[in-house]
């Protein structure tokens, strides 16, 4: 059962009215789950679903235990630079009620920059696997007083083929500390890694890694030249609209940002090829909303926080049904409404059967006018067009009625 309160579940008054004035005032089912526990000192290995409240489960108590400033005690590691900033961020946000520094140690930005603030001291340590061990190898940051471990977004991490980046890291850290271990799902390599760093973890799972109530699914069949001009269509039909299209390649995410460019629509790309500060402003312009738009491959899809998006667009059919859900867990957040809908080519049909066989929902298909099944004449002069488009995109498109 739920606790009702944060003040229930042990949360101080000073973070209860820090999160009070961010308007956070009911815990979610993770984090009545968690907080307790890690306020405990118990190891946990906890999974639940995207959108849960991962981050503020295992932050709050952190930061309670932390209580005062001192040296690095909390090190929390994360697989991207977005989501690791995001966390950081979060823990700036409410470590200051209790005068902790958070700093983020990411690839992609300034290296003196993030020496000189770990030389200032820092409580928690937000970091990328890949940077935190290009400084150990430096000798320029030490772990030693660190007695909390946080690996969020385990899954993705040994997805990423960090896990001999994570165990170099934890081979540095002191054996006597509390480890926190949060992921997608907990499967059988998340399970080896907890028996390898924890000590007899509690597992908890709150639900099944699934959608939630107020997203609405939608497929839609269009071939695959058809698709660009599939989606210029939609986003006319909905002005009002905010879409993170995602592709699977960054070729595609480029290919799909120049054509929308072309038909004035305000765009930005996220995806390896871009540089950090490229990525920082993309996802900044996105989230004021100075552009409705933003094109990306799965980099985005983890742990992205943005608020109020109406639509997540699966461009590109994703390439496993744990990447579907991630993607469309970007919107339908705090109980919101949100929108995902998927183009599906023939070509994709049997990756989006094995989708919707995993998630065991059967998502609607439906129908967009002049778009009717993917496979009309209309559909293949309206590619015809686009491909024209392609060789000028300086001109621009609206299909034919």
């Amino acid at each position: 059962m739920n606790q009702n309160s944060f003040d229930e579940l042990g949360v101080s008054a000073p973070l209860t009215r820090a999160l009070e004035k961010t308007n956070i005032t009911q815990p979610t089912s993770i984090q009545s789950k968690v907080i307790p526990n890690i306020l405990a000192g118990r190891d946990i290995a906890a999974s639940a679903e995207t959108g849960s409240g991962k981050t503020l489960a295992f932050l709050l108590p952190t930061i309670q235990l932390l209580k005062s400033p001192g040296a690095a005690r909390a090190l929390v590691l994360a697989p991207t630079r977005e989501l690791a900033q995001q966390i950081e961020q979060t823990a700036r946000t409410y470590g200051s009620a209790a005068k902790l520094r958070s700093v983020a140690v990411v690839g992609g930005e300034s290296l003196t920059k993030q020496l000189a603030m770990l030389k200032q001291g820092a409580d928690i340590i937000v970091a990328t696997p890949g940077r935190l061990n290009d400084l150990i190898q430096r000798n320029a940051v030490s772990l030693n007083s660190i007695g909390m471990l946080i690996l969020d977004e385990a899954d993705r991490m040994l997805d990423m083929g960090f896990l001999p980046q994570v165990r170099r890291i934890v081979s540095k850290l002191p054996r006597a500390r509390q480890t926190i271990l949060l992921s997608a799902t907990l499967s059988r390599e998340v399970e080896q890694l907890s028996r390898e760093m924890m000590s007899n973890p509690l597992r908890l799972e709150v639900g099944r890694a699934n959608t939630v109530a107020t997203l609405t699914q939608n497929i839609y069949s269009v071939l695959s030249h058809a698709k660009p001009p599939f989606l210029l269509k939609f986003l006319e039909q909905n002005p009002d609209g905010s879409f993170l299209v995602f592709t699977e390649t960054k070729r595609n995410a480029d290919q799909i940002a120049r054509i929308l460019t072309a038909n004035r629509h305000a765009v930005a790309t996220l995806h390896s090829d871009r540089s950090q500060s490229q990525r920082n402003a993309a996802l900044a312009a996105f989230r004021v909303g100075r552009v409705k738009v933003l094109v990306a491959t799965d980099v985005a899809a983890r742990g992205i926080d943005i608020d109020g998006l109406s639509h997540v667009v699966n461009y590109d059919v994703p390439s496993t049904p744990e990447n579907y859900l991630h993607r469309v867990g970007r919107t339908a957040r705090a109980g919101r409404d949100g929108s995902a809908l998927t183009l599906v080519s023939p070509e994709e049909e049997g990756a989006m059967a094995s989708i919707e066989r995993a998630s065991s929902v059967e998502i609607k298909r439906s129908k967009l006018d002049g778009f009717s099944d993917g496979r009309t004449d209309r559909q293949i002069s309206l590619g015809t067009e686009i491909g024209r488009l392609r060789g000028n995109s300086a001109r621009s498109f609206s299909p034919r009625r």
